[in-house]
């Protein structure tokens, strides 16, 4: 009986073991990609969008740029579209892509190859992510100024203020979830806070959703995060002892796989999730 009861409790040991997430490598792209900030999946068009800084991110240079790649990493095109200051997050609705370029909302036509809108947010200095709700209704985080503005209707306004820091955004049918210096919250129209998870690194950037209630968080300090329903934060990948970061995250659903852009490293870096 004793046996018995050491093995089942090995059996339910090795169980929950392989249930931890984790990444497993499977690519490197080259180094050519000047200064990758964001990687955004697109399943239509079966490529990667990159936004490259290109400079200082603070800086309106004006070198920035968007770069197309293969889903295994081969480059299409290292300068697919010019014409921004310090491109970072990025969203698609449709056959727009939007990008935070620093202190503007800028709208792709990506069909044209075209730069359809520039849209200037009042007060803003250091816009960071951007996310697209159902019904088309944009949302662009600030980090230095601690707001969320939202873009509806042709019209520019704030949505939350008074965060710390905050970044990554990520809408999910009515709700809106923003990573703010290692808390990740979620809020709805009321904008009444409510936090998901906490205690990871305060450089919190990139947040995609694995499945209900779960997600994959970066920090640009190099650290990557799998956050589970109950809250709790899991840290799967460090890669700060090779100073690489790993900042705002793109994630292919089918293949489970989480692109990583490393900043200074001046590469696209693929992973597997497994559990």
């Amino acid at each position: 009986m004793r046996n018995q009861i050491l093995a089942l409790f090995l059996a339910v040991f090795a169980g929950s073991a392989i249930a931890q997430p984790n990444l497993k490598k499977l690519w490197v792209s080259d180094t050519s990609l000047a200064v990758p900030e964001s990687v955004l999946f697109d399943d239509k068009e079966k490529c990667l969008w990159v936004s490259c800084i290109d400079g200082k991110p603070g800086e309106a240079d004006g070198k920035g740029h968007i770069a197309q790649l293969r889903t295994d990493g081969r480059i299409i095109d290292r300068e697919w579209l010019s014409g921004f200051n310090a491109p970072k997050g990025m969203a698609k609705s449709g056959n727009n892509l939007y990008v935070a370029d620093l202190t503007e909302l800028v709208i792709i036509n990506i069909g044209n190859r075209k730069i359809e809108q520039k849209i200037a947010v009042e007060g803003a200095s250091f816009l960071n992510d951007v996310s697209v709700d159902e019904n088309g209704i944009v949302y662009i985080s600030d980090s230095n100024t601690g707001k969320v503005h939202v873009y509806k209707n042709g019209s520019m306004t704030t949505f939350l203020e008074k965060l710390e820091r905050p970044n990554g955004l990520l809408c999910i049918g009515s709700d809106l979830l923003v990573l703010a210096s290692g808390v990740l919250y979620k809020t709805g129209q009321d904008k009444l806070l409510i936090k998901l998870a906490e205690g990871m690194d305060k450089s919190t950037d990139g947040i995609e959703r694995v499945k209900e209630g779960e997600y994959v968080v970066s920090c640009w300090s190099g650290v990557i995060y799998y956050v589970t329903e109950k809250g709790k934060a899991t840290q799967m990948l460090n890669t700060r002892p090779a100073k690489s970061n790993t900042a705002d995250i793109g994630y292919d659903p089918i293949g489970k796989t989480v692109f990583v852009p490393t900043f200074f490293k001046k590469n696209v870096t693929a992973y597997k999730l497994e559990f």
